[in-house]
C-alpha cells in the first residue's frame, strides 16, 4: 500500500493539488497511510472519521433523508461523503470509504460491503461522472482484511482519477482495446 499512497503523495505534489479524506469502517487508516509518506503534509489536508451515522451528516454534509432511507453503508452516501470532506477541508480532491467490515450485517448489508469514492475538482477528470466516482466492493475475510483492502482499493481508485487526469484519453484508448472492461 505504501507504493500507492508514495504514488498519489507524488502526483499531487506535482499538480499542486490537495487531498481531504472521511472514513468510516477503515476508521482512520486511508489517513494513516498517506501520512506515513514523507512529504505526505505538502498535500494532505486531513481527514475525518465519521464512525456514527449522524457524524456523516453533520460533518460531512450527507443528505440526512438518504442516510435515514438508505442506512450509511451506500454509494451516495460515499459519494457525498467524499465531496463533503473536500469542501470542509478545501481540498482538491477527496476520498472516501464506507461500509460492513463486520463481525455483524449493517443497514440490511452483509459482511464485506463496501463503497469508496473519489470526489475532485469539477473537469479535470476526463472519465469520472459528474460529482465523482464511485465503487462497490465485495469482500471476503476478517475485519482487518475487509478493512486493509478497503484502504488499498480507495487509494488505487484515486490513483486512477489521478493518473487519468495526467494522461488524458490514454485510457479510454487503453479500455477499448482491451473490450471495455
Amino acid at each position: 500500500m505504501t507504493t500507492t499512497a508514495t504514488q498519489l503523495v507524488r502526483l499531487l505534489t506535482v499538480s499542486g493539488e490537495t487531498l481531504a479524506v472521511a472514513e468510516s469502517l477503515t476508521g482512520g487508516l486511508v489517513a494513516a497511510e498517506i501520512t506515513a509518506v514523507p512529504g505526505a503534509s505538502r498535500v494532505f489536508r486531513g481527514s475525518v472519521t465519521a464512525y456514527a451515522t449522524e457524524l456523516k451528516h453533520r460533518l460531512l454534509g450527507v443528505d440526512a433523508a438518504l442516510l435515514e432511507r438508505r442506512g450509511a453503508v451506500d454509494p451516495q452516501v460515499a459519494a457525498q461523503m467524499a465531496a463533503g470532506v473536500r469542501q470542509a477541508l478545501g481540498a482538491d480532491w477527496g476520498i472516501a470509504t464506507t461500509g460492513v467490515a463486520g463481525p455483524d450485517p449493517q443497514d440490511g448489508n452483509p459482511v464485506g460491503t463496501v463503497f469508496v469514492a473519489v470526489a475532485g475538482p469539477a473537469g479535470k477528470s476526463p472519465d469520472s461522472a459528474p460529482g465523482g466516482k464511485v465503487e462497490a466492493l465485495r469482500l471476503n475475510g476478517s475485519r482487518a482484511e475487509i478493512r486493509r483492502e478497503s484502504v488499498r482499493s480507495v487509494l488505487a481508485l484515486l490513483l486512477r482519477e489521478l493518473a487519468g487526469e495526467q494522461t488524458g484519453n490514454e485510457r479510454a484508448q487503453d479500455t477499448e482495446r482491451n473490450g471495455g472492461f
